[in-house]
C-alpha cells in the first residue's frame, strides 16, 4: 500500500492547466514542519491534483493556506545533459 498523509501550508498558488479540453491538472507545493525537530526544520513536497479535485484546489486554496492532504507518494528520475541519472 502506498498512502501518505501530510498537513502543512501551500508555498505557492496552484498552477492549473487543462489537457485535451477536459482533463484539469493543478500543481503546487506544501511545506511540512517537523514537530520533533529542535531546529524547526521543514520538508517541502510537490503536489498534483487531477479532475474535480484540481478545480476545487484552484478555486479555494492560495499561497499560505493550511491544507491536509491524503494521497500516494511517487518519485521520479531523469538523465541530465551530462548523462548522469538524477
Amino acid at each position: 500500500m502506498n498512502k501518505v498523509i501530510l498537513s502543512g501550508n501551500l508555498t505557492r498558488d496552484f498552477e492549473t492547466r487543462t489537457y485535451n479540453g477536459s482533463t484539469t491538472v493543478a500543481k503546487s507545493a506544501i511545506a511540512v514542519a517537523r514537530n520533533f525537530s529542535k531546529d524547526g526544520e521543514t520538508d517541502f513536497f510537490n503536489i498534483t491534483a487531477f479532475g474535480k479535485t484540481a478545480d476545487f484546489c484552484d478555486k479555494w486554496f492560495s499561497k499560505g493556506s493550511r491544507v491536509f492532504i491524503e494521497g500516494r507518494l511517487q518519485t521520479s528520475n531523469y538523465t541530465d545533459k551530462d548523462g548522469n541519472k538524477r
